[in-house]
């Protein structure tokens, strides 16, 4: 029996055709979102681990004030290196071979923490696995800002957050579940291998980005993609920004054209981070500072969920009410809790509800670091842009968790949490001066109206 032809469509395209495309391009979206997600996630879970296997690391392996504070601020010294590094290579060779390098470093490095002998081999092993994720803030989420569509595209890359801030809570609930186990602390470190091995099978067939090619110039590799995969693009903004781009290398982000864009990013994250980092890494001393008992742990576990709740909040509503509200009014909110919580240390509502509050709006204005960066800077420097403001906010909240058990010990947890809210004011009156308007637009013209 004789088979009738598909019907063609105006544009010459059959519904057979048109089905399969939309079809490969869930399956890509789907592939890539999850691998990027859980990539993201290992950052919360190993900040998240860290916390809770810190006393009992401090003293299996006899370390000191100083080496407490260098194993938990590691991870952060390393993205400082790792993101400008992978920035650069991603943007240079690809985005596909620095997604995979990346998570297949961190693995080798999750499975060392478990055998460390002394602090200063937890040290160095901590530190490569941050160099590492460093390439995973570069690549990730450009990859997938690249891959999507221009409606949605902030509630996608925000969902980012949300797996930092569940990973960070699965971290610690890992922790809690090995607390009582002797040496249990090696397992709960180790433990992030295992989530580093999913990522690594995900992120096998994951094609080059559309984008990255067309900033290179191999525009028929890119159409190609682009019909396969019905990629939304604004190929003639991305050939015109490659014409005007052409050849930039790190230096770039210093010019005049891109300045603005590269202290708004780097500035803002910075600040978002700092106090969080800080305080999380090192809760349990905080929380005793602050004469609040023996519940730490349980603490702590609020602490993470009311993040989560907090970010998920902030991916709903980031294309309502766009970037900048969603920025601006939650960093001097969240500077006078921490105010408040120094000004009245002895009150118990005050501290649980200045906490609540900081932590709920810190984590929500959070789902713009998976966003803005990626954003303001154009193709050819958007893996290096992003790569340099992630070093740049990994080192100030280095610098925070490196600082904060000194700063207990000397001056007391009403300074350190001053010290927090002026960094939050400061990420504020940045935010107002530099902060662009984003929403809805197709990244290559999002990031000309960056420059102000």
């Amino acid at each position: 029996m004789a088979t009738t032809p598909a019907t063609q469509d105006p544009t010459g395209t059959s519904p057979t055709a048109d089905a399969a495309r939309e079809r490969d391009r869930r399956r890509l979206h789907t592939k890539l979102k999850l691998a990027t997600q859980i990539g993201q996630g290992i950052d919360g879970y190993i900040i998240g681990g860290i916390g809770m296997a810190m006393a009992a690391l401090t003293t299996d392996l006899h370390l000191s004030t100083l080496m407490e504070g260098l194993v938990g601020a590691s991870p952060l010294i390393g993205i400082f290196f790792g993101g400008p590094i992978f920035g650069r290579l991603a943007d240079r060779y690809g985005r596909r071979p620095v997604f995979l390098l990346d998570m297949l470093i961190f693995l080798i490095g999750s499975v060392l923490q478990f055998f460390v002998a002394d602090g200063l081999q937890l040290f160095l092993i901590r530190l490569v696995m941050g160099v590492a994720i460093g390439g995973e803030y570069a690549i990730g989420a450009p990859l997938l800002s690249e891959y999507a569509p221009r409606k949605g595209r902030g509630r996608l890359l925000a969902s980012l957050e949300i797996s930092w801030y569940v990973g960070y809570a699965v971290a610690t609930v890992v922790g809690a579940l090995f607390a009582d186990v002797d040496g249990g602390w090696r397992w709960s470190l180790a433990s992030s291998a295992v989530i580093a091995v999913v990522c690594v099978a995900l992120r096998g067939g994951v094609p080059e980005s559309a984008r990255w090619l067309l900033s290179r110039g191999r525009r028929e590799e890119a159409e190609a993609l682009i019909a396969k995969y019905g990629i939304e693009v604004d190929i003639d903004a991305e050939l015109d920004e490659r014409r005007e781009s052409h050849r930039e290398g790190f230096r770039a982000l210093f010019s005049r054209k891109h300045l603005r864009s590269t202290v708004f990013a780097s500035v803002f994250w910075a600040a978002l981070v700092l106090p969080y980092f800080a305080i999380g890494t090192f809760w349990t001393q905080v929380f005793e500072a602050l004469n609040m008992g023996d519940n730490a742990v349980a603490a702590l576990l609020v602490y993470s969920f009311t993040a989560v709740a907090g970010v998920t909040v902030g991916c709903l509503v980031v294309d309502r009410i766009g970037r900048r509200k969603l920025l601006i009014p939650p960093f001097w909110i969240t500077a006078g809790c921490l105010a408040l919580v120094a000004a009245w240390p002895s009150s118990t509502p005050v501290i649980v509800g200045g906490f609540l509050f900081f932590i709920f709006l810190n984590a929500a204005s959070s789902a713009l670091t998976a966003i803005y960066p990626l954003e303001v800077f154009p193709t050819s420097l958007r893996t290096t842009g992003v790569g340099f403001a992630t070093a740049m906010s990994r080192i100030g909240a280095a610098i925070g968790t490196f600082l904060l058990p000194m700063g207990l010990d000397r001056f007391g947890a009403e300074f350190v949490l001053l010290i927090g809210a002026g960094v939050l004011a400061l990420g504020g009156l940045v935010s107002q001066w530099l902060a662009p308007e984003t929403t809805d637009m197709d990244l290559a013209r999002a990031a000309r109206a960056s420059r102000g």
